[in-house]
């Protein structure tokens, strides 16, 4: 069972008000609710077994009752199995908003309602993460898609399947409203984000509208992902339909099979793995596919590979004894293999920075050998360098690692029972990295005890008394706290770590957040946030839709009252220049006054503790919280004051 009663939406989900509506919501009743009652149980309100009994994909795959355009678009939503539109209303997609409410009764897809448009597509990428397939958001014309702008870049930085829908026009200037729809009509619109979407569109008919959104969602789940843009015309949304319109048959657009690697490659791969003796694996993003974690496990157990996870999603399980991600500087200075799995910024991976400087310096030794395994090639634009310095490689090969990385550890096995003579030299490597391994972990164990009187709270402190709490449920992290829950919690499934990067920017955290417990919902997991104050600040209105929603949620801000990344680049700069270090405060400390965001929780209906300063205050704030959230099933915040790193 999952924790509480999901997603509710407006008084009028079902696209009426007055009494009807009234009831239902006095009864507890909601859209999600109704999707798993049998029609012979639903409560007696006219019209509700018609919206219900309305043809789905499963009944027909062709005959649609479709008035309006925009009821095209929910029937091809529906056909895709798209489960939710997150949006915050917008008069360029009013007819779309009537179809979603009034001909698609709120289900299948089901709104979520967003106070802000980067809250709505955060939301849809932290679902599609989660889920594994695409959830869609809807912005309105203009200035929704630049509100949203942010959150798409990081979706297009993340390769996360999404669909944005947005309206625009009308198109014939004739139809136009004056003022309004003119300064909200572009020629064409999706030039605003062309640049880090992977594929735009602006049909200019309605059968265009099903063409468009089954070409959009085959090429946003397919890998390399990203998000995928269409903005529909208003006048054509709101059209009459003057012919019955006939759904297209879904399973007859299959996306593309996965793309796998060159055998001659992976064979060289396997032999200069084999042949080596200081190899390492860097790994990112495999978590999107667990047949390519479950490979990389097979390989790094085989030949004793130390692996370094990146931090994004799961990539190896956190307390394996081959995990070696806090040893990465100096298991690259010696290298003589590396291997980059699903690496999109390999030159990162490979260098250290000074921060004064920008300098990069290489990691490993120019004898190294390099080989990398991704799609990253095919992701790669002019606008934007989030593919890194270009980096000398010796074998590039260009695959899907959910394929790539399996058949590399069977053809690694094969070679290896063919080469006895190389199990000596790797039991005694593994017997190596085993004893780092438990050296590492018994430091950052350590760590965690003895910062844990210290005021303000420690960062790995916080970490492992969360996990204390949370423990012995099935928990999810939807974004960690500064690499301290990969140290200290006993990560092994994909869906238990789905934080990431995304494209460095603020105002992400949360709302991913809720896509991500959002797509949870009935599994019985407990979504754990650990939210950043400054980014928080960005979208706390997102807490809104979490409580509107009853999306459970345990929200952990570690409350450092600062925009501090900043605060250490002030420091540098100061050093450098020989000014007063002092100074590195101003213009960046949120002090003066400090934020109360337990009071913010309530103040949007979502239960707040805090701010807890004292260690001995923390433990029992944290169990408080997750009652609300699993006794509940609502959206909870605790607000710790915490040091810096």
């Amino acid at each position: 069972m999952g924790f509480g009663p999901g997603p509710r939406g407006d008084p009028f989900v079902f696209g009426r008000g007055g009494e009807e509506a009234s009831a239902l919501v006095d009864a507890g009743i909601t859209a999600t609710q109704l999707q798993a009652t049998e029609p012979d149980m639903m409560p007696d309100i006219p019209g509700t077994e018609e919206m219900l009994m309305r043809d789905t994909p499963e009944a027909s795959s062709h005959s649609s009752k479709a008035e309006y355009g925009s009821d095209v678009i929910v029937d091809i939503l529906r056909s895709l199995k798209v489960d939710y539109v997150a949006l915050n209303p917008g008069a360029t997609f009013r007819g779309l908003h009537d179809s979603l409410v009034n001909y698609g009764g709120n289900r299948d897809p089901e709104i979520i309602l967003c106070t802000h448009e980067e809250v709505a597509v955060a939301i849809a990428e932290g679902y599609g993460r989660a889920a594994g397939k695409p959830m869609a958001a809807a912005v309105h014309n203009i200035v929704g898609l630049l509100h949203a702008s942010m959150a798409i870049f990081n979706a297009w930085v993340d390769r996360a399947s999404m669909l944005v829908l947005g309206g625009t026009g009308p198109m014939a200037s004739e139809q136009r409203r004056p003022w309004i729809d003119w300064i909200h009509t572009a020629l064409v619109q999706g030039t605003a984000v062309r640049d880090f979407v992977k594929w735009d569109d602006q049909p200019a008919s309605v059968p265009g509208f099903a063409e468009s959104l089954l070409r959009a969602y085959q090429l946003t789940t397919t890998e390399p992902k990203g998000p995928v843009y269409i903005c529909f015309d208003a006048a054509l949304q709101e059209q009459r339909l003057e012919d019955p319109f006939s759904k297209p048959d879904v399973s007859r657009y299959a996306k593309p099979t996965r793309v796998q690697a060159d055998p001659q490659a992976l064979e060289q791969t396997a032999e200069l793995l084999l042949a080596a003796d200081r190899p390492v694996v860097i790994a990112d993003y495999l978590g999107k596919a667990p047949e390519a974690v479950d490979g990389l496990i097979r390989l790094a157990e085989a030949l004793a590979l130390p692996v370094i996870d990146m931090g994004d999603l799961f990539n190896f399980p956190s307390q394996h004894d081959l995990n070696l991600t806090d040893a990465a500087g100096e298991l690259l200075k010696d290298a003589d293999v590396v291997v980059a799995l699903d690496v999109f910024d390999l030159h990162q991976a490979l260098t250290s920075v000074d921060r004064v400087t920008r300098s990069a310096r290489e990691l490993i030794p120019p004898s190294a050998r390099i080989i990398d395994i991704s799609l990253r090639h095919y992701a790669v634009r002019s606008w934007v360098a989030d593919y890194g310095k270009l980096q000398p490689v010796d074998v590039s090969i260009s695959a899907d690692t959910a394929m790539a990385v399996p058949s590399l550890a069977d053809a690694c096995l094969r070679k290896l029972h063919e080469s006895p003579n190389r199990a000596p030299v790797i039991k005694a490597r593994r017997a190596r990295l085993e004893s780092r391994r438990k050296a590492l972990a018994r430091a950052t164990a350590e760590t965690a005890q003895l910062t844990a009187k210290e005021q303000p709270i420690a960062l790995p402190f916080l970490a492992q008394q969360v996990f204390e709490v949370v423990k012995d449920h099935d928990w999810v992290v939807t974004r960690d706290m500064q690499g301290w829950c990969r140290r200290l919690w006993d990560v092994t499934q994909a869906h238990q770590y789905v934080s990431s990067r995304g494209g460095g920017g603020l105002g992400r955290g949360l709302g991913n957040s809720l896509g991500v417990a959002l797509a949870n919902l009935g599994k019985g997991r407990l979504c754990v946030d650990f939210q950043a104050d400054g980014d928080l600040l960005f979208t706390d209105s997102a807490l809104w839709t979490a409580a509107h929603h009853r999306i459970p949620l345990l929200v952990i801000v570690y409350n450092n009252r600062s925009y501090y990344n900043d605060e250490e680049h002030q420091a540098d700069m100061a050093k450098s220049r020989q000014r007063p270090v002092e100074n590195r405060v101003v213009g960046i400390r949120i002090e003066d006054p400090v934020v109360d965001f337990a009071g913010v929780a309530r103040s949007f209906g979502v239960h707040g503790e805090g701010p807890i300063e004292h260690p001995d205050d923390l433990r029992p704030a944290l169990e408080r919280a997750m009652e609300v959230v699993v006794g509940e099933g609502l959206c909870a915040l605790v607000d710790v004051v915490t040091q810096n790193r």
